[in-house]
């Protein structure tokens, strides 16, 4: 997938027009799960329709699997399959396997073939036990299973997930983060866009922040969460003000009120955050928690500091 200068704008009739994405670019390599980050309104959905050929772009190139998606919409189409969260895209007075054979019948698929494809599916799934099940009887996480098994039907080359976990509770989400981890990895390429920066962490190899309709950064979560930020932090549970004056005096590290109360010491080495341990230990601190960088960090920094809110 390949995305360069994508702008696409809105009109709207006695108002300033709306620029919804700005320049993008976006490099995504076949077979791996690339995450789609960014607050409501950066421009996350915009680009998925546009990708998917729902939507065409006021300006720039975009290529998926080799194809033009603007000028060559039905050889993007035949290789896509999209999975959105929430209630679309089902047919709630349908069971399981009719809403599976529908879709089948809608991809072209017929008879045997059909037939042999959608069982595969609800196995693949979890699905066969719950084949003749209306989904409206179903509970949200089970209807999610069904969207992956739908959008995977037509075994497409590129998987459009949105936001396939919002809404679901813990253990409804885990369900569905380990198929796309066990099942859906490396045998197609997954666009994913979530708001749940430790999902992203777990399920992407590389990921684009987006914000205010333009790509804020983009790279290996791992990487970017370690990005102009302390590979270390300490957080004390308590106000120590006498003591991290101290430590910051003698050791290498900054201190950031984080919250009313809470203060976050951060160093940039393993030594000097056990210097620093050993410091708070000495003068009886004892309440304090010790973490390194996450991609949530470096999102909330990101975001925040460019006024990008949801």
């Amino acid at each position: 997938m390949d995305v360069r200068g994508l702008t696409r704008t809105f009109r709207r009739p006695g108002r300033p027009d709306r620029i919804a994405l700005d320049a993008v670019e976006l490099a995504v390599t076949v077979g791996t799960t690339h995450g789609l980050l960014g607050p409501n309104g950066a421009g996350k959905t915009t680009l998925c329709k546009i990708l998917s050929t729902v939507l065409l772009p006021t300006s720039g190139e975009v290529r998926v699997l080799g194809h033009d998606a603007a000028r060559d919409p039905r050889a993007v189409r035949s290789q896509i399959g999209i999975a959105f969260g929430g209630e679309r895209g089902l047919y709630g007075r349908l069971t399981v396997e009719q809403n599976l054979r529908y879709w089948a019948a809608l991809l072209g698929l017929g008879g045997r073939q059909a037939r042999s494809r959608v069982a595969l599916t609800m196995e693949r799934f979890g699905l066969r036990d719950r084949a003749r099940d209306r989904v409206e009887t179903l509970s949200r996480g089970w209807k999610q299973r069904v969207h992956l098994a739908r959008a995977v039907l037509g075994e497409p080359q590129l998987l459009i997930l949105d936001e396939p976990t919002a809404g679901l509770d813990p253990v409804a989400a885990r369900a569905v983060r380990q198929i796309v981890s066990d099942e859906l990895a490396g045998t197609c390429t997954v666009l994913l866009t979530t708001h749940d920066l430790r999902e992203a962490e777990l399920l992407c190899s590389t990921v684009t922040v987006m914000g205010g309709g333009r790509v804020l950064a983009a790279g290996n979560p791992a990487e970017l969460a370690l990005t102009d930020r302390p590979t270390h932090t300490v957080v004390l549970a308590t106000p120590a003000p006498a003591v991290v004056e101290r430590l910051c005096a003698s050791v290498r590290a900054t201190a950031v009120e984080v919250s009313s109360g809470r203060t976050e010491l951060r160093f940039t080495s393993s030594t000097d955050l056990q210097q620093g341990i050993a410091v708070l230990l000495s003068d009886g601190v004892v309440g304090f928690t010790v973490g390194e960088g996450s991609l949530e960090d470096y999102y909330v920094d990101l975001v925040g500091s460019r006024g990008v809110g949801e």
